[in-house]
């Protein structure tokens, strides 16, 4: 499998994607995409993209997304949304991208249209997957470790299972400062894993920072980025890995 996935799509101050622009021009590079390569956005994240409310914020999530890959020299864009036939318009992918938003969203929609089976196979079958924010969570067994409101309810929590551990995005560390004079006092973020963790014991627990992702080759993976990133195991002290470490194991 070809796997990028990022943990956020935009930096403070900075411009759409623009933080990874070069990961996945060279994620795209290695995994010998071209100018002709079909490649297909699902927008199903995107419940208001644009200030515009669902569903006309998919257009607006398509000309985002689009802009960013035909700068790159990738014309063959298309989103998902505008296919009638959409099991068809994925097994036709030469490149699945998958963008953030609403985590619950996005898996409501993709058991809607029946989709999570073909997805699977297309991207074991080698096909290149880029998700970034509910794009990372969803290539994990299931949603659960999500940041997101549960704002509609999917036919079931279960998402691609490509990795087999699950992934927090946008991972905040305990007790983050509000201001200069007060501190957050409630639940942290880790606080939230543990309870995860606590009720799915056998699982690991990826805690990705912002600016940061991970890229699958077959059965190797990497940490990318500037920051390190956390791992997470029921009744175990939390490990931090270096940018650029082989995390393997994980797989």
């Amino acid at each position: 499998m070809n796997l990028l996935l990022i943990s956020n799509s935009t930096n403070y101050g900075e411009s759409y994607l623009a933080w990874a622009m070069n990961q996945i021009e060279y994620f795209c590079e290695k995994t010998f995409l071209t100018a002709k390569t079909n490649i297909v956005f699902i927008p199903f994240a995107g419940v208001n993209i644009g200030g515009k409310a669902y569903p006309y914020s998919y257009d607006a999530y398509e000309s985002r997304v689009k802009a960013v890959f035909e700068k790159l020299g990738y014309i063959n864009f298309h989103s998902l949304h505008a296919f009638e036939k959409k099991a068809e318009a994925i097994k036709n992918a030469g490149c699945i991208i998958v963008g953030g938003g609403n985590t619950f969203h996005l898996v409501a929609e993709l058991h809607k249209y029946k989709l999570i089976h073909v997805i699977q196979e297309q991207v074991k079958n080698g096909i290149p997957y880029i998700g970034w924010s509910a794009g990372s969570n969803i290539a994990c067994p299931t949603l659960c470790t999500t940041n997101d409101m549960p704002i509609v309810q999917p036919e079931s929590f279960k998402a691609l299972n490509l990795v087999p551990f699950q992934i927090n995005p946008h991972y905040l560390d305990p007790h983050p400062e509000i201001d200069k004079m007060i501190k957050h006092g409630g639940e942290t973020r880790q606080d939230r894993l543990n309870e995860y963790l606590a009720v799915n014991q056998n699982m690991k627990v990826v805690g990705l920072r912002e600016a940061t992702s991970l890229w699958i080759m077959g059965n190797k993976m990497q940490l990318k980025g500037g920051k390190k990133m956390v791992v997470f195991e029921y009744n175990k002290e939390a490990i931090e890995y270096e940018p650029g470490s082989d995390v393997s194991f994980l797989l």
